[in-house]
């Protein structure tokens, strides 16, 4: 098989295995967040920052656009300068967890993107937002790393390619968005 047609059959396989209730469960939250005027909190490493900082854009800038109602979201990935302070001077085990202690609390959501589900920094945040009381929500890949176990919602890409978790993370960022930007238009997301 031509590589091309793989790569694009693999990432259309692990999209039509992700569990849909699931997703309805995070979506679910975020409505509840939104319509409890709470906070959006995303966190990730590498190509998971990237998500996450994107994320921030359609959940900030487009609910509100739909709504007429902010949605407060924000990225832990995006002040270097904070990211940076934080690992210099203490540990990178706290560049996020920090942030979320100062940002997420009881009704909030904190989304946590680890393709190996493993990664010291982004699992000290969901401690955090634990003991926060916010709710906790886990992109994985490969077989869930700690980060599955320990979130309140979990969705685990088995796959062991990181390239294609990140492309499902993707999309499953884009599909909370969506269906919540049509419950917000609907007028079920107030």
């Amino acid at each position: 098989m031509d590589q091309i047609q793989f790569y694009l059959n693999d990432v259309s396989r692990l999209l039509a295995e992700v569990p849909v209730p699931a997703v309805r469960g995070v979506v679910d939250r975020l409505l509840e967040a939104y319509r409890d005027g709470r906070s959006l909190v995303l966190l990730g490493n590498g190509g998971s920052a990237a998500t996450a900082s994107h994320l921030v854009a359609d959940f900030q800038k487009m609910i509100y656009l739909e709504g007429g109602k902010p949605f407060r979201a924000m990225a832990c990935t995006d002040s270097m300068p904070l990211v940076t302070a934080w690992g210099n001077d203490t540990d990178y085990a706290n560049v996020f967890a920090e942030q979320v202690r100062t940002w997420a609390g009881p009704g909030d959501v904190v989304i946590a993107i680890s393709g190996s589900g493993n990664s010291p920094n982004v699992l000290r945040a969901v401690e955090v937002a634990r003991e926060q009381g916010a709710t906790t929500i886990g992109l994985s890949g490969f077989a869930g790393g700690r980060l599955a176990g320990m979130v309140d919602i979990s969705i685990n890409v088995p796959c062991d390619n990181m390239q294609r978790i990140e492309d499902v993370h993707m999309v499953l960022g884009h599909l909370f968005f969506w269906r919540m930007m049509q419950a917000v238009r609907e007028g079920s997301g107030e």
